[in-house]
């Protein structure tokens, strides 16, 4: 059975379960057993750039992946986007009823009639 080059893990491609080619080749599948015992040779080849494959009894149930921090709001860019349109602010006015309950009837819009 091959083993990964980096950590000596078994790449379990012989499973049941075929990766769809969405998943790329050589990917590496893992069953839950082992990823419990090894799961710092695991880690070490997520940080790698490796993608893996848990499974149990042969089907997938979750990757390992490296993790992507959250995306927030990039001040930086938003500066930059005043300062290149000639703005001071973004927003300049937000009215006092802002988030104030709509009337009832403002998204009630009688049918057009027919002619």
């Amino acid at each position: 059975m091959p083993t990964c080059k980096h950590a000596g893990i078994p790449m379990y491609m012989t499973s049941p379960w075929r990766p769809s080619p969405s998943y790329p080749q050589g990917m590496i599948i893992v069953p839950i057993s082992e990823a419990r015992r090894r799961l710092s040779a695991l880690a070490r080849l997520v940080e790698a750039g490796e993608t893996i494959v848990v499974t149990r009894q042969g089907r997938p149930v979750f990757d390992i992946v490296q993790h992507r921090p959250r995306g927030g709001i990039d001040r930086e860019a938003i500066e930059t986007f005043k300062r290149e349109h000639g703005l001071e602010r973004l927003v300049e006015y937000i009215s006092d009823d802002f988030d104030d309950p709509l009337p009832e009837d403002f998204l009630l819009k009688p049918l057009p009639e027919k002619s």
